[in-house]
């Protein structure tokens, strides 16, 4: 049975409205942006394993969050597309759980730290900050997102219906 577009749109809306909180809470702590970022929001990067509907729902709640952070465009769009990157290759990978968090840890390791340097000048080398991106996405989409992707599995057709 295939899922309805009604159902798909509004788990999109969804998941970017909970991308957008959550971005909204590690902002708080000073946490959701710089060399050194551990967006709790990234979490919910692993959730396309459980529906395509997340493709889009992180790519918004990702623009979104990084226009109401004051992100300047280039971090707007480069920073929404490395979160689209991840989320398509998680979505690609979804035959093996253990595989989820590694494309949103890998495209924001290898795309945010040229964000940092050329739209906002940050003056670390690129490998630092590849290692300091990458340990925040560790933390965020490797750690916090396997535990999510745990305790949803248990419940995925309650929480997401039949997929495809």
């Amino acid at each position: 049975m295939k899922k309805s577009p009604v159902l798909s749109v509004a788990q999109a809306a969804l998941i970017a409205a909970m991308y957008v909180a959550l971005t909204a809470l590690s902002n708080a702590f000073g946490l959701a942006s710089g060399v050194i970022q551990v967006r709790i929001s990234e979490a919910l990067c692993i959730l396309p394993y459980f529906t395509p509907a997340a493709i889009p729902g992180l790519f918004v709640g990702c623009l979104i969050s990084n226009v109401l952070a004051g992100g300047v465009i280039w971090d707007v769009i480069f920073g929404s597309l490395a979160t689209l990157i991840g989320a398509v290759f998680t979505y690609l990978l979804r035959r093996v759980k253990w595989l989820a968090p590694v494309p949103p840890i890998v495209s924001n390791m290898l795309i945010i730290p040229f964000v940092l340097r050329y739209a906002y000048g940050a003056p670390d080398a690129i490998w630092f900050m590849m290692a300091t991106v990458g340990a925040g996405e560790l933390i965020s989409a490797g750690i916090l997102g396997m535990l999510l992707l745990l305790a949803l599995e248990k419940r995925r057709h309650a929480v997401f219906g039949k997929t495809q």
